[in-house]
């Protein structure tokens, strides 16, 4: 955008409740200027910082993908002050949106080639986005396989369209969740000993990896256990973002900013900052 300190105006157009407990709300949100809608520009595993006037702003990442133009999705957990506020919202209310901010999976590097996609609980909202770029542009990319995890199944957003991904002869999802829980029938296990047992194989192949920072913790190792370079394991970090253009300096890692700077890094640029400690 031309300014990133002055947001957009947005118009919330549907909002759907993702789990029982309704902590977890997908807002669909529409352009108001035109000329905003034709600006905003956008790939996959970027985010935007979400205001309400008076109430302050929060960092989300993109749920949609830059392939469905008529609106931006953020899928929203709530747990502080501005997240309420943000579940108060109703149909028609404006908000205000910056952005889009930080960087991207490179999918540009994917082409040809096949890609695994790792994710957890509510962090598979730039996943979401990544896998309809993927699926939108198909004949550009080889297998595609989702290991997606949740504690329960009450926890996994998107139930919808995940009911839509498992109907795809063109698409390996495989769903799991921590404990048994009656009814269910797919498989059971922490994500990372799931990756380990499908064994996806890392020949011309590209890893990407979000959710909690425990599951990334442990699947990272996996991954490599596995034989897949660094330089093919792509992580999304989320660490104490707030203004997101590198000027409160609440989410650097060393000399790196996650707001700007990633929030999407390599395993090899993280092993390479972890060093530089």
């Amino acid at each position: 955008m031309d300014n990133t300190y002055i947001p957009v105006q947005m118009k919330v157009e549907n909002i759907l409740i993702e789990d029982p407990a309704k902590t977890l709300r997908t807002f669909d949100l529409s352009f108001i200027n035109s000329e905003d809608k034709e600006r905003f520009k956008y790939m996959p595993g970027q985010f935007c910082e979400f205001s309400i006037l008076g109430r302050g702003e929060s960092p989300f990442g993109i749920a949609s993908s830059p392939t469905e133009q008529d609106f931006l999705r953020f899928t929203v957990n709530r747990t502080g002050l501005v997240t309420n506020e943000i579940h108060y919202l109703q149909k028609g209310d404006e908000v205000g949106i910056r952005g889009p901010l930080g960087n991207w999976y490179p999918v540009e590097k994917f082409k040809g080639e096949n890609v695994v996609i790792v994710g957890g609980g509510f962090a598979f909202t730039t996943l979401r986005s990544l896998l309809i770029y993927l699926l939108e542009h198909r004949k550009d990319y080889g297998e595609i396989t989702v290991i997606y995890g949740a504690r329960n199944p009450d926890l996994f957003i998107y139930k919808d369209e995940i009911a839509e991904w498992e109907k795809r002869d063109d698409l390996n999802l495989h769903l799991t969740i921590d404990k048994e829980v009656d009814g269910w029938n797919k498989m059971v296990g922490f994500v990372p000993t799931v990756v380990k047992e499908l064994a996806p194989k890392a020949e011309k192949t590209w890893c990407v990896v979000c959710g909690p920072p425990i599951m990334i913790k442990y699947t990272l190792p996996v991954l490599v256990e596995l034989k897949f370079p660094n330089d093919r394991i792509y992580t999304s970090l989320e660490r104490k973002m707030k203004c997101g253009i590198g000027k409160c300096g609440r989410c650097n890692i060393g000399s790196k900013y996650v707001c700007i700077d990633g929030p999407v890094f390599s395993l090899e640029q993280l092993n390479t900052i972890s060093e530089a400690f």
